[in-house]
């Protein structure tokens, strides 16, 4: 099994270059993957039950111990990225497939990633993993109705149906995945160590299936949403990290809220735009580039403050 789970960990470390592979496998040969976008609810609702499984009751006690920082977090998660899209669509004057895209994208919740990223990065992975929580918590409300608000000039939008859709998709698979593992507790345990590779597998599997059924759309206008994704991304790091040395918040929570503001859970965006907006494929694009672009800017942001945490320390060691 030791085997099983080094295979397991080195894929998740190496999760952005599987997506940037199976996109460009996308791309070339549209065919053998466009079918996934009929299951793309389906896989999303797989990745939120493994998050389930692998939290328990006592992830929701963060809250508790940091309700300052954990408040910070999920309001600048649903402010800062929600305002940043609706500006940079603004100041762009972006087409309005793309538009609503970004827009969704900027409304979801954090991602599941963040945790991961901001343990590579030593901030403070219980408010990551708190703050990720009571986002997630939050979105069936929040994501439909910010979306409203921002994108209803550009088109009509059916709230109450995005709702029932992210509590489907979302937060019932969460749900079970807590009570299984309240209920079975250690017999699991093996089942948990698995999840992040399925994960990994169904989000690939997504961004390659959207990314399979708009090969014409991306080919045409890619770069444009590869630039305004990575815009809205580094933005959100920076005013995330900002808004928390503003607060006075501890350099490690700094650090876990940028993360957790810049990285969005775009396998909802897909989802979503998928569901409500099939006539318009261009629209699940931005939310495809934005999974494949965190997980290389994340890792990478990661790095340099894991780095300059290390030159610290020996610093002060050398004292």
């Amino acid at each position: 099994m030791s085997g099983f789970l080094r295979f397991t960990q080195w894929i998740q470390k190496t999760f952005a270059l599987w997506v940037i592979l199976f996109a460009a496998l996308a791309l070339l040969a549209p065919d053998i993957f466009i079918w996934i976008k009929a299951y793309i609810p389906w896989l999303l609702g797989i990745v939120m039950l493994g998050m389930g499984m692998t939290m328990t009751f006592d992830d929701f006690k963060g809250v508790l111990h940091s309700p300052k920082a954990v408040l910070i977090g999920v309001a600048a998660q649903f402010v800062v990225m929600p305002a940043l899209a609706f500006m940079l669509c603004k100041l762009m004057n972006l087409p309005t497939e793309i538009a609503i895209g970004v827009i969704l994208v900027g409304c979801c919740p954090g991602g599941t990633a963040s945790n991961v990223i901001t343990y590579m990065a030593k901030g403070n992975t219980a408010l990551s993993v708190a703050c990720t929580s009571v986002s997630t918590l939050l979105a069936p409300l929040l994501t439909p109705a910010i979306f409203y608000v921002l994108a209803s000039q550009w088109i009509e939008i059916n709230a109450g149906s995005m709702f029932v859709s992210i509590l489907q998709v979302v937060l019932f698979p969460i749900i079970l995945g807590l009570i299984i593992r309240a209920v079975l507790k250690s017999k699991v345990e093996s089942y948990i160590q698995v999840m992040p590779l399925v994960s990994v597998v169904a989000i690939v599997a997504i961004v390659a299936g959207i990314i399979a059924g708009s090969k014409a759309q991306i080919l045409e206008s890619g770069l444009l949403i590869l630039g305004v994704v990575a815009l809205h991304n580094g933005l959100g790091y920076l005013v995330g990290f900002w808004a928390s040395r503003f607060f006075k918040l501890p350099y490690a929570d700094c650090k876990a809220v940028a993360v957790e503001v810049g990285m969005q859970n775009s396998g909802l965006g897909v989802a979503l735009a998928a569901t409500h907006f099939a006539a318009s494929p261009l629209t699940a694009v931005p939310s495809a580039i934005f999974s494949l672009w965190h997980n290389i800017s994340g890792p990478a942001l990661a790095t340099y403050w894991a780095a300059k945490a290390d030159k610290i320390a020996a610093q002060e060691n050398s004292k």
